[in-house]
């Protein structure tokens, strides 16, 4: 066991011990309320420049495997937890965290204070934070600190979308085809298209409409991903030539893009909504679903132009969880309807994302 520290922008140390990793990490600090899922939240790519506090205490104890992956690697910068279980069992378990955040290169810190620490973030707003368990000189950490870019401005959707487009599964004679733009997709949501029939493409971020429109879609899928949704620029203006053209079906970074491209703005979260169990009002129907979030920017309220129907509210803030544009048969949500991990209050989403590309 060998000695670990986390600095806070606000001055706060905390002292701990290191596990994963030896090395040093930088980015912005935020919490998650999950109670399990730690292996798809690491790998989540929306995590990507995110050192991700876990508020459930004890953090490790069903091992990892190669099923729940929503990525090829660990995503996030780093992990803090209360604590690190010494053993894990379960019966998909392929090994431990330990050797998992090894492997991939990423620094984990236990034995802090995580009720602290969120509280921190709760009261003062997610900040960057530097997380060290090589070197404890408290001086050095903060010039390195200093280095950390902020999230606001920071376009982080390069460094997690792939390079070259790929078939995702066997395509069948009869299914749709679904273009799904990769900002940093996570693999449950191709998963519930692939069992709903559809043939799917991935492609990079900065594929033009024109060139996805070449494949012959059926419809769009605008995926989740990090950063600033306002830095995203080339992937809004293909938004915007896609729109009216056919299906377009956005999630999380890809809700905040949609309503960019269709005249609104977004801001900054104080510490943002991360976790199993956000409380979203359908506004349609009135019911109340419980969702898995994993975001620190939102779409402005009230600034959305004629047409654009708010769907779903957050009911702890009010903050905007859903568009429609019938129109132009685009929809898109700020929640994972995926879940992974999480309840599936919200699988009909991609039932709908089906019946509006056979309606066409």
């Amino acid at each position: 066991m060998h000695k670990a520290v986390l600095l806070l922008a606000n001055g706060e140390v905390f002292k701990g011990f290191g596990f994963g990793y030896r090395g040093e990490t930088g980015g912005e600090v935020v919490f998650n309320t999950s109670m399990t899922g730690y292996q798809e939240i690491l790998t989540d790519p929306s995590y990507c420049g995110q050192i991700v506090t876990m508020t459930y205490p004890l953090i490790g104890n069903y091992g990892v495997n190669l099923e729940n992956a929503e990525s090829g690697k660990v995503q996030a910068a780093g992990l803090i937890v209360r604590e690190v279980s010494k053993s894990h069992s379960n019966w998909s378990s392929k090994g431990s965290l330990q050797e998992y955040l090894e492997k991939y290169r990423v620094s984990a810190i236990e034995g802090v204070d995580t009720r602290k620490i969120t509280r921190i973030l709760r009261i003062t707003g997610a900040m960057n934070g530097i997380l060290s368990t090589a070197n404890t000189d408290i001086e050095s950490l903060k010039k390195k600190l200093s280095e950390v870019p902020s999230m606001v401005g920071l376009d982080l959707v390069p460094r997690v979308t792939l390079t070259e487009p790929k078939r995702w599964n066997e395509f069948k004679p009869g299914n749709r085809h679904v273009v799904a733009i990769d900002c940093g997709i996570k693999e449950n949501i191709l998963r519930l298209l692939a069992e709903r029939n559809c043939n799917l493409t991935v492609v990079p971020a900065a594929w033009t409409a024109e060139q996805i429109l070449a494949l012959k879609p059926d419809g769009v899928f605008l995926s989740n991903g990090p950063g600033d949704p306002e830095t995203v620029t080339y992937v809004i203006d293909s938004i915007r030539a896609l729109l009216g053209k056919l299906p377009v079906f956005g999630i999380c970074l890809g809700h905040q893009m949609l309503g960019i491209a269709l005249g609104g703005k977004t801001y900054k979260l104080k510490f943002g909504h991360r976790g199993g169990n956000q409380p979203v009002k359908n506004l349609r129907t009135g019911r109340v679903e419980i969702t898995a979030q994993n975001h620190g920017f939102s779409i402005v309220e009230g600034q959305l132009p004629p047409g654009v129907e708010v769907t779903h509210v957050n009911l702890n803030d009010q903050t905007i969880e859903g568009i429609s544009i019938p129109s132009l048969q685009a929809f898109s949500i700020q929640y994972h309807p995926e879940s992974s991990p999480g309840p599936h209050d919200s699988h009909y989403l991609f039932d709908e994302f089906i019946a509006a590309m056979g309606n066409r």
